[in-house]
């Protein structure tokens, strides 16, 4: 830096040696400073301010990016055991303590209903949750819980069997996430509602698309059903444990009309399902003066629950209170572990978790 007196000189720039020469040369100096300074600072402030609103957009488009994964996503959540430890006198507190939705997680749903035998099981313990414990599940397993679903209804899209039970089911949960949709603001569902307002468009979709199902007949020329003894027609049409079903097949055929309408068939319906208590409660006479076992059924329905009936079920060891399907094994310490199982209908499965 030059001194006074000294001559100073730059490229453009020529100063005298004098005190008022050097006055004027920091004082434009000092306004270049001062113009320069503010000129940083506005630059300064408008960065932060872009800064500012770039993040809020980022973090906008992340949570909507969020929020289409959580409704869309497919993952799995499996556990390397089947099983899971319960017991009814659990806490929070207490060793032990297991919820609805932790138990829906770990017990394999998604292979069960692969398995004809667990399949109506499967769905029955779907549509209990979703009339009165959807609320009950974790975020985790209501997202498990639409992803089973899934499964079920393309299963039967595909196979083209239990139709009117998967409408059942949707309906069921449909009118329940209705319900609870218009009391979000209560935190009565985990999640965000538009996740909610996408699930119940496809369930919509579902529902549809079994609508549009058109079952075509095989191409197969060989012996069919009409084609054996009644004797035989008969002793199968006994074995079906839905009246629905027998009013379905009796419109098949104008024979199995006649069939479907037998007394005896629908006698037999009636007393696998309800006690004599409930059916001398619920007596109605036809014409002729006899029982008319058919109207006596459907009435007897709205009133009565119908006895459950399944292939598989899911089974509680009394000895060491565990958890799983039928043969699979678990750490069980009893000499005989199979007379330990009770059979759990999905109505007691769900009791399991009522503390």
């Amino acid at each position: 830096m030059p001194f006074l007196g000294q001559d100073w000189r730059s490229p453009g720039q020529s100063w005298v040696k004098t005190a008022d020469g050097w006055k004027r040369f920091l004082d434009e100096k000092s306004g270049s400073f001062v113009s320069d300074l503010s000129s940083y600072c506005n630059k300064e402030v408008y960065n932060k301010e872009n800064l500012f609103n770039s993040l809020n957009y980022d973090v906008a488009a992340k949570k909507r990016k969020k929020d289409m994964l959580n409704s869309k996503t497919k993952t799995q959540y499996f556990h390397q055991e089947k099983w899971i430890y319960v017991h009814k006198g659990s806490t929070k507190e207490r060793h032990g303590y297991c919820t609805l939705g932790e138990a829906f997680n770990r017990l394999d749903f998604s292979t069960a209903i692969l398995d004809s035998r667990r399949f109506n099981y499967v769905v029955r313990l779907l549509e209990l949750i979703a009339k009165s414990q959807l609320t009950s599940l974790s975020g985790i397993a209501q997202k498990n819980f639409m992803n089973i679903l899934e499964k079920v209804v393309l299963k039967v899209l595909e196979d083209q069997q239990n139709i009117r039970l998967i409408r059942e089911l949707l309906q069921t949960l449909y009118t329940s996430l209705c319900t609870l949709v218009q009391r979000v603001g209560k935190s009565v569902l985990v999640g965000n509602i538009n996740m909610w307002v996408y699930r119940m468009e496809t369930i919509l979709h579902w529902q549809q698309q079994l609508n549009n199902i058109q079952i075509t007949r095989p191409a197969f020329k060989g012996l069919t059903f009409t084609d054996l003894p009644l004797c035989l027609q008969l002793n199968i049409m006994q074995r079906l444990s839905d009246g629905r079903d027998l009013v379905s097949l009796g419109q098949a055929a104008p024979d199995l009309h006649v069939l479907s309408e037998d007394r005896l068939l629908w006698k037999k319906l009636c007393q696998y399902h309800f006690s004599e208590r409930q059916i001398r409660k619920r007596l109605i006479l036809s014409e002729k003066g006899q029982l008319d076992w058919k109207k006596m059924y459907f009435k007897l329905i709205r009133c009565y629950p119908r006895k459950e009936q399944y292939g598989d079920t899911l089974q509680l060891c009394k000895h060491c209170h565990i958890l799983s399907w039928k043969g699979t094994d678990h750490p069980c310490t009893a000499n005989n572990p199979e007379s330990c199982s009770v059979s759990l209908s999905p109505q007691d499965f769900i009791n399991l978790f009522k503390f």
